[in-house]
């Protein structure tokens, strides 16, 4: 057993990490348990230079499920530090410093590519995701070949309140697990035709947006479109995780990751169908929470730092040139932004709107999406 899950974990690390965060940093002394890790990040400072929003509107009529982002000057990244998980300090490092960014205009989904859209274009070009595809010897060589199997990560619930140290408790890989079956080859998405499309690599959604006539969104125009128009705001919808007392976007309350912890306050118990909160002040759906979103940008941990260097507005930044994390030095990553139904304040509060994520290009799990722009 222990050879044939050495692959598995080879091939999912780098995801896993990333999913994780690196959240690894507890002592020996640091048992704590979900039940005893509770904290809500307070608002940010005012570091925040007001959005100068761009006063061009296109005449024409928007594409089909798609909103017009006007794009402008903004003050992008977070001051957040500890991102909750009982006070430990720098796990946002990567977001900062807060630095002024400018974008064009686009168009952008209105919502994360659903099910139903990702089959037509498979229906229409017989994609095949990497979900599905069978892992080589050469990408593997010190697999067993009767262990390279197609498969996928699957969120997997533990029975009881675990040290959150060890992420490998609640991660597994599923032989069978890819966008048709998303919890495994016993699953299916019949039904769910409105949910957004999962277990999606780097490379799936950029080929799904390269054949729907559009492209990945650079991680500034995500951010940009994420605030919708607002300055230093924690979430994409304000300062207030629930205002009135209602969740604005599917995230996990109760205790992670216990099976059955979910108690779905939000109105559900893991994902989610698409647009079932309020849009943000753009018109765009689930800016936060649900499933996390591929962007274009190579992932590198001080690329925030050298940007904010110049102390001028970068134009359209396309991302760092090359990826680096130093957790995780061979790895190919690009970022993941947005944060899912697997976010808690007792693990990961990456839906806050600043924050950031990253992924190992060819890995997929069931709690990763995207959605698109388009260039006017």
């Amino acid at each position: 057993m222990k050879n044939k899950t050495f692959w598995i974990f080879v091939l999912l690390l780098s995801s896993i990490i990333s999913i994780a965060y690196s959240y690894t940093r507890f002592s020996d002394k640091e048992e704590k348990t979900v039940a005893e890790c509770h904290e809500t990040p307070s608002a940010l400072e005012p570091e925040f230079k007001p959005t100068v929003e761009n006063k061009f509107k296109p005449t024409v009529k928007a594409p089909e499920g798609m909103v017009w982002i006007p794009g402008g000057e903004f003050s992008m990244g977070t001051n957040i530090e500890d991102e909750s998980l009982c006070n430990i300090k720098g796990l946002t490092k990567d977001a900062s410093p807060i630095h002024r960014v400018y974008v064009d205009g686009y168009y952008m989904d209105e919502t994360e590519v659903t099910n139903e859209e990702f089959e037509k274009f498979v229906k229409a070009t017989g994609y095949v995701t990497i979900a599905e595809q069978k892992p080589t010897k050469e990408e593997f060589p010190t697999a067993r070949l009767e262990d390279l199997i197609a498969g996928s990560a699957v969120f997997t619930p533990t029975s009881s309140a675990i040290n959150l140290s060890d992420f490998l408790q609640w991660w597994r890989y599923k032989p069978g697990a890819d966008w048709r079956h998303p919890e495994g080859p016993e699953s299916t998405i019949t039904g769910k035709e409105k949910y957004p499309v999962v277990h999606v690599a780097y490379e799936d959604a950029a080929a799904y947006a390269k054949w729907a006539g559009k492209r990945l969104p650079t991680e500034a125009e995500w951010e940009f479109a994420a605030r919708g128009g607002k300055t230093g705001n924690l979430y994409a919808w304000g300062n207030d995780l629930k205002p009135k007392g209602k969740f604005q976007t599917n995230i996990y309350q109760g205790n992670f990751p216990i099976k059955d912890g979910d108690t779905g306050e939000d109105g559900f118990k893991g994902i989610a169908p698409t647009a079932q909160y309020a849009p943000n002040a753009y018109g765009l759906y689930d800016m936060a929470g649900n499933v996390w979103e591929w962007v274009n940008d190579w992932y590198s941990v001080d690329y925030y730092k050298s940007l904010a260097e110049s102390s001028k507005t970068v134009r359209n930044p396309q991302g760092p040139s090359t990826y680096y994390d130093p957790s995780d030095p061979t790895d190919i990553k690009r970022v993941h932004r947005g944060g899912s139904f697997l976010c808690t304040d007792q693990y990961c509060t990456r839906y806050m709107v600043g924050t950031r994520g990253k992924g190992e290009i060819r890995s997929a799990a069931n709690h990763i999406g995207f959605r698109c722009v388009k260039e006017l």
